[in-house]
Order: structure tokens, then sequence, then C-alpha cells
């Protein structure tokens, strides 16, 4: 008997016992002869396509035109305006970049009509939707760049709510929706029987090596066969995660194999492992990459019909429980601000700070008391004001560096012209590595720009996340394997995510008045490859500007001590003078371009940026007031502060 499936059959060979081994199904996968076992469509498309030119599964496909529509430079926007002069059609984030100098600052744009740009972007999309509807969607690694380009066309078209928040209501105003619209990203905190959960996934995904059995071009590990790797490695860990929380429940999963019986316990226990990650960048730092190319794979269509259902589950925010039981006015509330706030002690008197907690800890209690109702108990409300409160705390702690840094680099240097050469932020190509050349006044508003953006993104870090998630685990965006120069890597497009990053940038340019250097934001290509390296990547902006701001704050203190007093005037003439050398060399060297593997890929591109500050964080030992640094604590930039 031969087993069909929708392009192609296999003849199954006999095997002794009686079974068959070529059969595409999950008892033969997860039996002793899965090395027998290949995806019969994927092995056919192989077969068939012997006769055709090659493409190697890390060549890039020949560059097309942006679609119809949308914007020539970004090629992902629709098109929102014409230039006369260039004869192109842009969105507004990119005129405004590619028109900000030199003699395209003289040319007149025009507003496309809404009716003709609507009817261009569907056109464009419908052609080339029908151009390659006849490609199939691969899990693995060998969907063109086409396909990538045309599925983050459609899914650009999805609506994405990109309007920013402004800042946070102060204590004693109107809260208005400002709560309402933040906790849509605000994921609920873990309860103390969902940590037992979290554990236990945590200790699964640590001695699992499943990204270095899946992703990797061994010998034997063809397209079809790698599809098998996936669905063992896969049930493997679900097994193991059931086996470790009910022994019992485990042995029946190992008898029958019925795992869409525990779909509702895989699904949750993810989640778990998701929600924890984004309200603590700093944990699963091994383990969750992992687990987003797990469930990654999970989505595509040949594993999840062999599970027989999906492992993905949306993330539980504090707006879905209490929309679930219709209490959202909490949020509308004026005590939310007192109960959520967060409590400093510097600078302030023991009572004082003593008079602020009561006060939040009454607030609490009385908004437990007035909105619990059936289904949602006074706990499960405390929980929902705590979780606000991390949110509160993470801003605390990741965006605030940023503004800290705005505020020194006011206070320390003029914007437009330098007192001498120690207060200058000029720097030139090739001398200490620098790769931009900018005089002064150009420097000061490369960095404060810079801060500005860094400083939107982490205030709407959360949003990020949620949607670099839904690019991640789309079931209609695949990825592609490909050696990045750092290894091998999945590249993917992330559409969601790259139209909010554009949306934050444009507000970031609209703040600081003007633009310098590149508006280039890379996703889904060879220097940031997917949504989660970008996550990744702007989640440790606080790691290299708050050890800055802490060794700055501290210098003062430092220099009580005589001894230290002492030293510090000796080789800097002056506390001032100390901390605005250490100010001068990262606004000059940890904007500068560099740190780049080549020459080309550094720059002042938006992602460059802040590859020049890791660099000058590498330099930091050569540096002649790193004494300074060490004395005030300091253990690197990837310690505990």
């Amino acid at each position: 008997m031969a087993v069909n499936t929708s392009s192609a059959s296999i003849e199954p060979t006999l095997q002794p016992d009686g079974s068959t081994s070529g059969n595409f199904t999950l008892e033969n996968i997860l039996g002793t002869n899965h090395e027998a076992v290949e995806h019969p469509r994927l092995k056919e498309k192989d077969s068939g396509d012997a006769t055709e030119p090659g493409h190697g599964w890390d060549e890039e496909s020949a560059v097309r035109p942006a679609a119809d529509g949308f914007c020539v430079e970004c090629e992902d926007q629709p098109a929102q305006v014409v230039c006369d002069t260039c004869v192109d059609n842009y969105c507004e984030v990119c005129f405004a970049a590619q028109h900000r100098k030199g003699s395209r600052k003289k040319h007149i744009a025009k507003p496309i009509p809404s009716s003709a740009k609507s009817r261009s972007v569907q056109n464009g999309v419908a052609e080339d939707v029908k151009k390659n509807g006849e490609q199939e969607n691969d899990v693995d690694m060998d969907d063109s760049d086409e396909e990538l380009d045309r599925i983050s066309i459609e899914a650009s078209k999805a609506p994405v709510s990109t309007q920013l928040l402004g800042a946070q209501p102060t204590i004693g105003s109107k809260v208005g929706e400002w709560f309402v619209d933040r906790s849509k990203y605000i994921p609920l905190r873990l309860t103390y029987g969902e940590r037992k959960y979290l554990r236990l996934l945590d200790a699964a995904l640590q001695v699992s090596e499943y990204t270095d059995k899946i992703d990797t071009l061994g010998f034997g590990l063809s397209k079809p066969k790698r599809i098998v790797h996936q669905i063992r490695e896969l049930c493997a860990i679900l097994s193991g995660l059931v086996l470790a929380a009910d022994y019992k429940q485990g042995q029946e999963l190992f008898t029958d194999r019925d795992f869409q019986s525990n779909a509702d316990f895989y699904q949750t226990i993810f989640e778990l492992g998701r929600r924890h990650k984004i309200m603590n960048p700093d944990k699963m730092r091994t383990t969750y990459g992992k687990l987003i190319y797990l469930l990654q794979d999970s989505q595509s269509p040949d594993v999840r019909d062999m599970l027989s259902f999906s492992c993905v589950k949306p993330i539980v925010s504090v707006y879905t429980v209490l929309e679930e039981k219709d209490a959202l006015d909490m949020l509308r509330d004026d005590l939310i601000m007192v109960a959520t706030q967060e409590i400093y002690s510097e600078g302030r008197s023991k009572r004082e700070v003593q008079r602020d907690i009561k006060n939040k800890e009454r607030a609490i209690e009385t908004l437990a008391s007035k909105y619990q109702r059936s289904g949602l108990n006074q706990e499960q409300v405390r929980q929902c004001i705590y979780s606000i409160g991390d949110n509160h705390a993470f801003l605390r702690t990741n965006r605030d560096p940023c503004e800290k840094m705005i505020t020194y680099l006011k206070q320390y240097f003029h914007p437009t012209q330098a007192k001498d050469n120690k207060s200058s932020l000029a720097i030139r190509s090739g001398k200490q590595g620098a790769r931009l050349s900018h005089d002064h006044a150009k420097q000061y508003a490369y960095v404060l720009q810079s801060l500005t953006l860094w400083r939107e993104i982490l205030h709407d870090m959360f949003r990020l996340w949620s949607l670099a998630e839904q690019d991640l685990l789309a079931e209609n965006v695949p990825y592609r394997l490909r050696d990045t120069g750092q290894g091998l890597n999945r590249v993917q497009a992330a559409p969601k995510t790259f139209r909010m990053m554009h949306t934050i940038l444009h507000r970031a340019q609209q703040s600081v008045g003007t633009w310098i250097g590149s508006s280039a934001i890379h996703m889904g290509d060879h220097n940031v490859p997917n949504a989660l390296m970008f996550i990744d990547k702007y989640s440790q902006i606080y790691r290299i500007l708050l050890p800055i701001c802490n060794t700055l704050s501290q210098i003062p203190s430092l220099a009580e001590k005589p001894a230290l007093r002492s030293y510090i005037e000796d080789d800097f003439g002056s506390i001032d003078n100390c901390m605005r050398e250490i100010l001068c060399d990262f606004f000059q060297h940890g904007f500068d371009g560099s740190g780049a593997d080549n020459f080309f890929d550094a720059g002042s591109c938006i992602d460059g940026r802040l590859t020049s500050a890791w660099n000058w964080c590498a330099q930091l030992e050569k540096k002649r007031y790193f004494p300074v640094f060490l004395l005030t604590g300091f253990v690197g930039f990837d310690g505990d502060w």
C-alpha cells in the first residue's frame, strides 16, 4: 500500500515485523528506523528540480524593483508622496531622509491620492502573488528571497497598531486611556505555581540540543530529513516535559504518542517561558533562543499536521485578563497612578518614603476590593497592578539611562561650538578607529538623535517584543538558513517589527528636528537576520549606558576620600574634568561608525550606532580613566549593578 500526499507518493519498505518504515507517519518518525523516513513531497521536489539551474542555500537572488505602490527606498511601506524631480514614490520617512540636504532639499513632493495609492498597492501585491502563487511554502531553508518579499508585502497589509503612546501621566492628573493602551503589551506577572513550570521548562531547554541538530548543514541533513529531525526533537522535548510534570500522564504519552490530548499543557508551559522572558530580558539568555526557534518550527504545516495541534498561544497580558472579566475601568481609575508608582528614596526623608508606601498600599487594596468580581478575585486584581508596576521598573532600568546621558550631553557640551579641544566632540575617519568624519556640531546632533531614538525604542520595547514574536511565529513567513558571516542564522522577514521601527524612527526624527547619517533599518538580512536578533540587540542598550551612568554618579562621592581625590586631581585636574573626559570619549568613539566585521557593514545606519557603542565597551580597559570605573565598583558591562 502506498501513502499518498498532496504532491507525491512513496512506496513503503516492509520490515520483518510487518511494519512499514517508508511511510511519513509519526509512528515511523519516532521509531528506530527513522533514518529511512523522508518527507515525500520535498523529496520529489528535489528530484524534479535536478534539471534546473541550482540555487545555493546561501545565494542571494537578483535585485528586484519595488512593487507598484510601495516606497522605492525601503520597498516595505506604501508610497505616500511623489517627488516631481526624482519622479519616484516615497513614504514620508524615506522622503525626508533622502531629501534632507544638498540639491535634493529643494525638490518638491506631492501627496499621492489615496484612491490611486490603494489601487496601485493592491495591484502590486496581486501581481506579485500571482507570479509566486504556484511556489510552495517549505518549512525548510530553501525559500527564495522573492517569496520572502511577497510574504512581507502581504503581512504589511495586516492592521498593526503603530500609534505611539505619549508620556506617562503624573500623579494627580487624569489617566485617560494611557494605561488601557499600555496594558495591551504588558505581560501578566507569573504566579508561584506557574514559576514551578517555568523552572521545568528552563531545565528542559538547558539540556536540549535542538538548534545544534536542526540548524546545521551536516551530512545526511537534506531538506526532507530535516523535517523528520524537527519532529523527533520537538516530540522528545514535549514528552520530557509531561513526564517531569506528571509521571503517570507521561507514561501514557510514551505508550500511545497522543500529543494532542496534552495540547493545553504544552501551549501553557511554552507561553509561560515567553511571558517571563519579555518581563525579564536578563533571564533565559541561552534558552529563549532555543524556545522561540522550536516554536517557529512547530508552526510549519508539516510539523503541526504530525502533532495535530499548535504549540503557540497568545501571550497573557494585563489587558486580556481585565477585558475577559469586564474590568477595564480599573485602568481608567485615577488611583491606578498611585497604585503603580515607583517609590524613590534618593534625596528624600524616611518619613516621605514611608508615607508614599502607605498611600500605594492603600490604593492597591482599594482597587482590589472595588473591581473584584466573579472569576476575578482580589489576588488576580493585585497581580494585574503589580504587572503594571513591573513595567514601570523596566522603563526606569532601561529607558532612564538614555535620559540621563542626554542630560549629561546637554550639561557638559555646547550644541554648536566647543570651548576647547578637551570639550570637542569632533571625529575624523581613520583616526582612533573612527569610520565617520563629523565636526563638533554634527557629532553633537548625531549623538543626541541616537540617544533619543534608543529612548523611544525602549519606551515601546514591550510592544516591539510582541510584534517580533508575531513575525517569528507567523505561519506564512518561512526562514532560510544562511551563513551571515557570524555562523548559520535563520534569515526571516519581519514586516510588523520593521513597520513599527519606521514609525518610531519617524517620531525620533521629528523630535530632534534634523537627522545626521543614514536612516536605513536592517531587518531580515545578514546584519540583523530576524526579529529575535533585533530584540536581543536593543534589549542590551541599558547594559552599555547604566554602568556609565552609575560610574559618573559615584565620582563625586569617590572624591570625598582624600587619597582618591588627590588621584583624580593629579590625573584629570578636577572632578568635572574627569567626568567630561569620560563623556567626551564615549560620545566621540561610542558613535564613530566602528565595530563592524568589514568596511561595508559599519557606519551611521540605525543598527550601526549600537554596534559602535559595543565596540567602545570592548576598548574600555585601554582607556586611561579605566581605574576610575573600577574604583566605583564596575565589574563589566555584563554584570550586576
